[in-house]
């Protein structure tokens, strides 16, 4: 009933996501064409949507576990969801409207599954589900928009026993793969995750990995709201961090850290690599009496060491390029750093690969609703942990279609 059995033109979509940075919703205005290797992108628009201060404090107050009530959270989940309306609205501005929208939605928890006899996050039980909440619910969308709108997109990869992340890995298969280069796109936002895609080959897409390999802009962040009494949210470019010297007994000392040695699949969130631990890392840097650049520099370190560890330790190959996208592929301190632990391989960001580096998630979202349109698998096993490939999302109708199908 949902499925488009043969596309004939491009298909305009609106893919919609805000990161565990919370920075502000990202959307994207793409026309599509094709499947899997003959996908086609055309990008059209691209904005950052913020959200408002009142809104995203709220946003990161619940990410960081401060409880609220059924009510507060009901609010949260149409509040949110009004701002994607919004943004869904303002892209297309200019332009022939789209038909479709992806909504990754906001996510304020998550809980990978655990296998028998671990003990992660303080969880316990053997072969629990995971669990992740994105709020910003696609059905409010749909009707605010008038626009068919595909949300909750990790929920049919966790259901069958999945981690629903990362879920991109798929969508960097089809667009960024090299006929004889390997590449690991490697996007950094609040937390980082890698999709390793071998050259083009038999059964080449069996061999694709990705997982979340850790920090990213997260702790950043973090400090720099604390160093600067939040009057800044951000180290633009990494030039703070680029000022100081990072120390590496404490980089060593925090790579001790559990998820960093759990092998693939694996995701993680805030819930780790929040509050909490920028706490824990201050702790551990007081005895080093450590300038304000010195902190910054050796938490960025955290995040390009734990990527570095993550490549050597899991991969089975070490790629030709390493491509970036997401907010930290603007920090140029970040990009250098890794280089320089990747020796080597060529560090790009996937802009120089023809694919826009800040909105690449926006637009991997869109690909994913096109596709669960479609009716086709967008999860792949190796990377989610899930038995078996699945569409994702859940299609939200207009009351339109509504009518049109009674």
């Amino acid at each position: 009933m949902f499925q488009i059995q043969k596309v004939t033109v491009p298909v305009r979509v609106i893919g919609l996501i805000s990161g565990t940075s919370v920075d502000g919703i990202d959307a994207a205005l793409v026309e599509i064409t094709g499947s899997d290797l003959d996908l086609r992108v055309s990008f059209l628009a691209g904005e950052t949507y913020p959200y408002t201060p009142e809104l995203r404090k709220k946003i990161l107050a619940i990410g960081a576990g401060v409880p609220i009530s059924m009510a507060e959270l009901a609010q949260m989940d149409d509040a949110i969801a009004i701002a994607f309306a919004q943004a869904a609205q303002n892209i297309q501005i200019g332009h022939e409207v789209a038909t479709l929208i992806g909504s990754h939605g906001q996510t304020v928890y998550h809980r990978p599954p655990l296998k028998e006899g671990q003990n992660f996050q303080d969880f316990n039980f053997a072969h629990s589900l995971g669990y992740s909440l994105q709020l910003g619910r696609g059905a409010l969308i749909a009707h605010l928009t008038g626009i068919t709108t595909v949300s909750n997109f990790r929920v049919g990869d966790i259901n069958v026993g999945g981690h629903g992340a990362p879920l991109v890995p798929r969508v960097d298969a089809f667009l960024l793969s090299d006929s004889v280069l390997g590449r690991c796109i490697q996007n950094i936002g609040g937390i980082g995750n890698v999709t390793y895609i071998p050259p083009r080959g038999d059964e080449w897409l069996t061999k694709i990995r990705g997982w979340d390999t850790g920090p990213g802009n997260s702790l950043l962040d973090l400090a720099v709201q604390h160093l600067t009494d939040g009057a800044r949210s951000y180290d633009e470019n990494g030039n703070w961090a680029a000022s100081g010297v990072p120390w590496a007994s404490l980089v060593e000392q925090w790579l001790k850290q559990d998820y960093f040695h759990l092998p693939p699949p694996k995701s993680t969130g805030r819930e780790l690599f929040g509050v909490a631990y920028l706490d824990q890392c201050l702790r551990d840097a007081a005895p080093y009496q450590l300038s304000p650049a010195d902190l910054l520099a050796t938490l960025t370190e955290l995040t390009v060491a734990s990527i570095a560890h993550s490549y050597q330790t899991f991969l089975p190959q070490m790629p030709q390029q390493v491509l970036l996208c997401g907010g930290g592929s603007r920090n140029l301190y970040l990009k250098e750093r890794l280089q320089l632990l990747l020796p080597s391989v060529q560090v790009l960001t996937t802009d120089q690969v023809g694919l826009n580096a800040d909105f690449k998630e926006a637009i991997a979202f869109a690909v994913l609703a096109y596709w669960r349109q479609l009716g086709l698998a967008a999860n792949l096993p190796a990377v989610t942990g899930a038995p078996r490939e699945i569409p994702l999302g859940e299609v939200h109708l207009t009351r339109t279609e509504e009518k049109h199908i009674i």
